[in-house]
């Protein structure tokens, strides 16, 4: 891996911090890395994979597989919390991180969610604010080694502040938007949101759906 820029570090990602100040309400620790995913592992080809930006930004942008993984890399550790109640600390990443894919970037003013798509066919959105925090990044390798594709790889997204279904795995794309909208797993009753210190689980979308059909929007 080329570009190596720093290494930072998530807060609350220190091991000599308790246990209980990392560990979010309803959940337990792990050293294992469960695999959890819908479907089937998507094949990955770099000669025909790409990566591109669309919806309100003033110019779309694709990047194929060597101009990607071309941009300047950064490592990183952090925590992470599945929906379906596991925990592991301290995950060493190394990747792309979402601020320097933002440099080539020029969102709109009314940009103000992401729709993260990845392969095969799976969304899962985001508030602006969440995908531009400083320790977001598209992983491509895990405490040391390549990103075995049933963790993700070639690329995930990585979005250590909310539940792991929001790092997208098999990530091929962000499309801006003016209003949230649901992904795959949020139309099937996940949280909008995803927080797991306040344990979002699930409920958020039925409940926005609802409050939209009382307001008379659709």
């Amino acid at each position: 891996m080329k570009n190596i820029l720093s290494t930072t570090k998530t807060p609350g990602a220190s091991g000599g911090e308790e246990s209980a100040h990392r560990l979010p309400p309803g959940q337990a620790l792990t050293e294992k890395w469960p695999v959890l995913h819908y479907g089937n592992i998507p094949r990955f080809d770099p000669k025909t994979w790409d990566f591109r930006v669309w919806g309100l930004v003033e110019e779309e942008i694709t990047w194929t597989w060597e101009d990607f993984t071309s941009l300047p890399h950064v490592t990183t550790t952090s925590d992470i919390h599945c929906v379906t109640r596991w925990s592991r600390y301290d995950n060493r990443w190394a990747g792309v991180p979402i601020l320097e894919v933002m440099k080539h970037v020029r969102p709109l003013p009314e940009a103000r969610y992401v729709m993260v798509h990845a392969d095969p066919d799976y969304t899962t959105n985001l508030p602006i604010e969440a995908l531009l925090d400083d320790d977001v990044l598209f992983a491509l390798q895990h405490d040391g080694e390549p990103l075995t594709p049933e963790h993700g790889g070639p690329l995930r997204l990585v979005v250590p502040k909310l539940y792991f279904w929001k790092s997208a795995k098999w990530v091929r794309g962000l499309e801006f938007m003016a209003e949230d909208a649901a992904g795959f797993w949020e139309r099937a009753g996940y949280h909008m949101h995803g927080d797991p210190w306040t344990e979002e689980r699930f409920g958020g979308y039925i409940h926005t759906t609802m409050q939209k059909m009382r307001s008379g929007r659709k």
